[in-house]
């Protein structure tokens, strides 16, 4: 796993995302201030520590799991250690790879054995939802080998084959109607089975972060829901 990491000085608020597969820090960066450090963790496949700076000095840790990175957040936190004050969870969910409640399996298994650089092309346009948003997001998509993005995505199909049982809470679903890699119904049929978790529902693609200018605004989007009476810290 790879780590992108923002710090500046007497920052009191952290925010932790758990990115994707096939994504760099160029999906996130620019969404980044001073107001808040920033960790991305992406690229699963890598062996690589984990890095995480003192969780002592923040009044305030978020964590964000987009798509698979909600179960990359579910299957790391008990190895981090983190003990987010929020958490939320956007167009994914612990079970990616699922018929019901994710990505259909046979939909999974065929992208990972057909990883070209024409068939990223098409997965990234769905990622955007369409062509006009893909171009628009055209600076931000990675430039990574297709080894590395087969690498990535075995692994997290290897992992996903084993049960972990972690507690995790999430207090917050994003979940976009035009989602064209996680469709929505399965997002909303895996949290309607959770009711300590608030379902927010927004007319966007499966990269929604169009949205906001900053990830702190989306927090600020996400707090003014009120949480659901079942959550217990």
């Amino acid at each position: 796993m790879k780590t992108f990491l923002r710090r500046f000085e007497n920052n009191r608020d952290l925010i932790i995302l758990f990115g994707t597969w096939g994504i760099d820090e160029k999906a996130f960066s620019n969404l980044c201030t001073d107001r808040f450090d920033f960790i991305l963790f992406y690229n699963y496949s890598a062996d690589e520590p984990l890095i995480l700076p003192e969780m002592k000095t923040y009044r305030r840790v978020t964590v964000i799991g987009w798509s698979l990175g909600v179960w990359a957040a579910e299957f790391y936190s008990r190895r981090l250690g983190i003990r987010p004050d929020l958490t939320i969870a956007i167009n994914g969910t612990p079970v990616a790879a699922d018929d019901h409640y994710g990505v259909p399996l046979k939909i999974f298994e065929a992208t990972l054995n057909n990883i070209t650089n024409y068939s990223m092309a098409k997965f990234y346009l769905r990622v955007f939802g369409n062509k006009s948003s893909f171009e628009r997001n055209r600076p931000i998509i990675p430039s990574r080998s297709v080894k590395s993005l087969h690498d990535e995505l075995r692994w997290i199909y290897n992992r996903m084959m084993e049960p972990v049982q972690t507690g995790f809470v999430w207090d917050y679903s994003l979940i976009g109607t035009e989602d064209r890699v996680f469709r929505a119904s399965n997002l909303i049929s895996y949290w309607n089975m959770h009711p300590e978790t608030r379902q927010i529902i927004v007319e966007s693609p499966h990269y929604l972060f169009d949205n906001w200018k900053t990830l702190d605004e989306l927090i600020r989007y996400v707090r003014r829901h009120r949480l659901s009476p079942f959550r217990n810290k």
